[in-house]
């Protein structure tokens, strides 16, 4: 009862003193409302890296064999990216002996790609985009799904025929207010039929997507995307469950360190990357800005906490005769204690209610008018609850104490 009481009592002096709360509570609302802010939006790019980004370039549980990571984030010495110069390319050869290895229901794919300019008849000039030269279930891996026209045949990859499926941006450039499907497009001086136009993928930090070429590796493009013809860029396997991803990665290991010809003890001269490894350095930024977010507002919550201190020390000056009162009447030194400490914990977490609106709602404005992506986590809603009534019950200990400690008969006397 003292407990809801107590609760009641503190509401009550919020709306009767307005202005004097407002100021009480400004510190704790500032420190949750950025403690929010801050982590929605790295909650939000984790997610776009790990959704949007990441999920787009490598499949689910697939893996890609390259000569050097082709995602790389963070400074990366100099002197490493000099040894990934010196590492042998992968080749066409290398493939077979690859699959060969691979556990069985293993999906795999072969790509070549480089940018090249693109033209057709229907548009102004050339245009840049994204050609690769695939084999395999490239498309199956990578989910990426034909709106308009088919797939590839096992005959037109097998033979090289010179077919293409494109992104939507292509069909925007080069065939304007036309149906792609069975036109022409050409690549190095040679034409290529349109047989598909995949499904819209997007963009991200402004690459896109969909300015994207992919024809069969065998046919004459190939030729144009490395400066050596058998030279290809990856092979992408992807396996049926995340349980087999290791066994997978030591095979593909195995094989390509014996055709490289590497002596035990000799480090790796290829790069086997997955979507957590080219995440790795992205999850260790990612908790040191957590830590910042929830370590600034901290500043805030403890000048929150000094003011409440003082408020509650005024509170315990003006309310000495009902101190006396309750004491008088039976109130044990607990109980004053208690009703100090609720009310205390009380106005800090109406503070931390108000913080945690205004700090979505900062979120929500800074991705609205920003690149930056929000996404509110649920802990950090429950943090901020939580360092709410912590700030409030710390800064009104000594307040609370000092009230529990007063004399009844003096306390009565004051006027």
């Amino acid at each position: 009862m003292l407990f809801f009481e107590s609760i009641r009592l503190a509401l009550a002096t919020i709306r009767a003193q307005k202005l004097k709360s407002f100021f009480t509570l400004l510190g704790v609302c500032i420190g949750v409302m950025f403690l929010i802010a801050v982590v929605s939006i790295v909650e939000g790019m984790g997610r776009y890296m790990e959704q949007d980004l990441i999920g787009k370039l490598i499949g689910v549980n697939s893996f890609e064999l390259r000569h050097r990571p082709n995602i790389n984030m963070g400074d990366v010495d100099p002197s490493v990216w000099e040894s990934y110069r010196r590492r042998p390319r992968l080749y066409r050869d290398d493939l077979a002996p690859v699959i060969e290895a691979l556990p069985t229901g293993t999906r795999w794919a072969m790509v070549s790609d480089n940018s090249l300019p693109v033209s057709s008849r229907y548009s102004g000039g050339p245009r840049n985009a994204q050609i690769s030269a695939i084999d395999g279930d490239f498309f199956a891996i990578r989910k990426f799904v034909i709106a308009e026209g088919r797939d590839f045949t096992p005959q037109e990859l097998e033979m090289g025929t010179p077919v293409v499926i494109i992104g939507p941006d292509i069909v925007k450039r080069l065939f304007p207010g036309l149906n792609a499907i069975g036109r022409e497009l050409k690549m190095g001086g040679l034409p290529y039929t349109v047989v598909g136009v995949l499904e819209t993928q997007g963009s991200a930090f402004g690459l896109s997507f969909d300015n994207q070429v992919f024809a069969p590796w065998q046919s004459p493009v190939h030729r144009l995307l490395n400066r050596v013809p058998s030279i290809i860029d990856a092979v992408i396997v992807q396996v049926p469950s995340a349980s087999q991803m290791t066994e997978a990665q030591e095979r593909v290991r195995q094989v390509m360190r014996t055709r490289h010809k590497l002596r035990p003890g000799q480090p790796d001269n290829f790069s086997l990357q997955t979507s957590e490894s080219a995440l790795a350095f992205w999850n260790k930024l990612k908790r040191y800005l957590v830590i910042a977010g929830i370590a600034l507002p901290a500043i805030g919550l403890v000048v929150g906490a000094i003011v409440i201190m003082n408020i509650m020390l005024v509170a315990v000056a003006e309310r000495t005769r009902e101190i006396g009162i309750r004491k008088a009447l039976g109130a044990r030194r607990v109980d004053i204690l208690s009703q100090f400490l609720v009310e205390s914990a009380t106005l800090s977490t109406v503070g931390a209610a108000v913080g945690i609106a205004l700090g979505v709602g900062l979120a929500k404005l800074i991705s609205a008018l920003s690149p930056l992506p929000a996404t509110v986590a649920p802990w950090s809603v429950v943090v901020g609850v939580a360092l709410g009534a912590g700030v409030g019950i710390i800064s009104g200990v000594y307040p609370a104490s000092r009230a529990s400690l007063l004399d009844p008969i003096t306390a009565l006397r004051q006027e």
